[in-house]
């Protein structure tokens, strides 16, 4: 690290929008990672590079060998939430490290889809606001409903397997309550968590 360097660099985009990021001199917030944007922020030799949140598909995703490169040079790496989380599973036999459960369900196999994390969401102008949501989001909200009584443990599975079958660009709660309910589940529980 040089002395222009900040001490961590972090890709970030809708997972931990700027409304939530700490205010920190040391910290030096990038939008979410694109394929070669990594490499060219190791090449400022900060002691620490996050990635949350990055681009796929139609933009090429983050390389394992930049990150691979990254980590050879004294980098730390950590990855979580999203993209992060993902890259980490796959890399932390090699050293990059991991945080929160997202990454520890990729890590241990409980997760092993790409669509898990993935997203649409609008531009960093507006605060990257979600248009669709994240299957572990869908996961952890089911389960918070059964916690907090608002649905029985049993409708877990099957709003899940209907979240799950649905394409991530078309993964919102308006479209996994209606295929619900078309396919017949009680529509009380339904319109409870569509309260809540």
């Amino acid at each position: 690290m040089n002395d222009s360097s900040p001490w961590a660099v972090i890709f970030a985009g809708p997972s931990l929008p700027s409304a939530h990021r700490p205010t920190d001199p040391l910290l030096q917030w990038h939008p979410p990672v694109r394929q070669g944007q990594l490499y060219q922020v190791a090449l400022t030799h900060p002691a620490i590079i996050g990635i949350t949140d990055g681009y796929f598909e139609v933009t090429p995703t983050v390389w394992h060998k930049e990150i691979l490169w990254a980590m050879a040079q004294g980098i730390h790496v950590y990855g979580s939430a999203s993209i992060g989380a993902l890259r980490a599973a796959e890399l932390y036999p090699f050293g990059m490290r991991g945080v929160g459960r997202i990454f520890a369900a990729y890590r241990d196999g409980i997760l092993c889809d790409d669509d898990e994390v993935a997203i649409l969401h609008g531009p960093e102008e507006l605060g990257y606001p979600a248009v669709t949501e994240a299957m572990v989001n869908i996961r952890a909200t089911l389960e918070k409903a059964v916690a907090e009584n608002v649905l029985d443990s049993w409708l877990i599975a099957r709003l899940t397997e209907i979240g799950k079958a649905l394409f991530y660009k078309e993964r919102r709660w308006e479209a996994i309550l209606e295929r619900a309910a078309a396919r017949g589940l009680p529509p009380m529980p339904l319109d409870d968590l569509a309260v809540w």
